[in-house]
């Protein structure tokens, strides 16, 4: 799936709402809280927190982002964005666990793009190339490096940073909207057990384990305004491998061996197609994990890469 950046028509057709109702278990959706319950915020003690920037609107609605500055960096400090995951259908971004990188001297910025709920893809993507365009527009005033901005996604988040990493230049997915002056792209994916090719996952699934397929099936069709076999087309575009080319940005990918809602062939595939078209990449298998791979054991790899990729201490 190489070659040269392309786009794609959108015919999304009316959202199934009993689709919705499936998928609070699939892709990393938290545990169920109480009514009203939100969950706690992150807010580290040497970050100064911003919180609820408005870096778009869509009609009534402001999409909003937090960004959490470091206290004591010289120089203007590397950006992550941070994108949670959640299906696609749930998830805030409140509870960001790239924000623990501000320690290592990262300005970190967690954004909450529109759920499925709210409207199908590539809504979802338009929101992530919106907020990484408006932290450009605002880096001199926030005091971060705007060309250093990498992404960390895990699950649904995952797989939006991998498309923010491989969609760089393709149009159909920039959405409308201010600051279209300014670039989407980014310099560095951590990607952690993220979709990267739905019509494979669906189909995969589907063969494999008749428990998931329904559960595929639901989240896969709410994200794409309705059942795979009519949505096909939408299904490739919203596949990071569909856009691999040789200028995409280097990958961390990590995925748990033992993964049984993201099968770790996705990101196998994922590794290989990047690694076909000359990208830098890095894929680490974890043994005896599942969806939840990552976590404070990993901060050390995750650290090293941007490290890498977007410079120490603000210079690469």
């Amino acid at each position: 799936m190489n070659g040269d950046k392309r786009g794609f028509d959108f015919g999304l057709g009316t959202r199934h709402a009993w689709l919705l109702l499936a998928v609070l278990t699939l892709l990393s959706v938290p545990a169920v809280r109480p009514v009203g319950a939100r969950p706690a915020p992150i807010d580290p003690s040497d970050a100064t927190v911003l919180r609820d920037l408005v870096y778009k609107r869509v009609g009534a609605a402001e999409l909003k982002l937090d960004l959490y500055l470091p206290k004591d960096v010289s120089g203007q400090p590397r950006l992550i964005l941070c994108i949670h995951g959640g299906g696609w259908i749930n998830g805030n971004k409140r509870n960001c666990p790239g924000v623990m990188m501000v320690k290592d001297g990262f300005a970190v910025a967690s954004v909450q793009y529109r759920l499925t709920g709210e409207a199908p893809f590539p809504a979802q993507i338009e929101d992530c190339k919106a907020a990484v365009r408006w932290l450009r527009a605002h880096a001199v005033e926030y005091h971060y490096d705007a060309d250093r901005i990498g992404v960390w996604g895990h699950s649904a988040g995952g797989n939006l940073a991998a498309l923010l990493g491989t969609s760089g230049g393709v149009t159909t997915l920039e959405g409308g909207g201010e600051n279209l002056q300014y670039s989407s792209r980014v310099q560095a994916v951590c990607e952690i057990s993220g979709p990267a090719d739905l019509v494979h996952l669906y189909h995969d699934i589907l063969a494999s384990s008749p428990d998931q397929a329904a559960r595929v099936q639901s989240v896969t069709d709410a994200l794409l305004g309705g059942p795979m076999e009519q949505k096909k087309a939408v299904a490739i575009a919203a596949s990071p491998i569909t856009y691999v080319t040789k200028d995409d940005p280097p990958f961390l990918i990590l995925h748990g061996a033992e993964d049984a809602t993201v099968p770790v062939s996705q990101s196998r595939m994922f590794a290989a197609a990047l690694k076909a078209a000359g990208v830098e990449v890095t894929l680490d298998v974890i043994p005896n994990r599942g969806h939840g791979a990552g976590g404070p054991r990993f901060q050390s790899l995750i650290k090293r890469f941007f490290d890498k990729n977007l410079g120490m201490d603000g210079k690469k």
